[in-house]
């Protein structure tokens, strides 16, 4: 069995919200990431992705996006325990709140950075740098 991870590549005018992730977390501590989390298992639903992302924007970090959100891709990865994981990326246009580490157990700090900041970024692992690419070609094609 796969756990299913979401997350968010939110975006503000030219800028990528970015979370330093806790020391604390057990996968990729201390490493630049979008915010996202684990989705619960809730029997018979739908939109179970979205709802997990937007709780996860407002647990994490406090903020809302906008309704629609768009599927960037998907990966899969193992833990460190050996569980498999299965992340899926949505592109989001951010909507309210100031973020800020409101989770400082998964949320080192969090950032606004370009993609460019994000390509040159020191704590940027080689998937994150995909992940953003192709959010950021949907992002450009979206505000054509």
């Amino acid at each position: 069995m796969f756990l299913i991870n979401v997350e968010g590549a939110v975006y503000k005018g030219d800028k990528w919200l970015m979370i330093e992730r806790s020391h604390k977390e057990e996968h990729a501590a201390g490493m630049l990431s979008f915010v996202g989390g684990t989705v619960d298992q809730e029997g018979a639903s739908s939109d179970i992705l979205e709802r997990t992302l937007r709780r996860e924007l407002m647990e994490e970090v406090g903020i809302r996006v906008h309704e629609k959100m768009m599927y960037v891709r998907n990966t899969s990865f193992v833990l460190a325990d050996g569980r498999e994981v299965v992340d899926i990326v949505f592109l989001c246009e951010w909507e309210s709140g100031e973020p800020y580490p409101k989770s400082p157990d998964e949320v080192e700090a969090v950032h606004w950075l370009t993609t460019d900041e994000i390509m040159k970024h020191p704590k940027t692992e080689s998937y994150l740098h995909d992940n953003i690419r192709e959010a950021d070609r949907l992002r450009s094609m979206t505000m054509v």
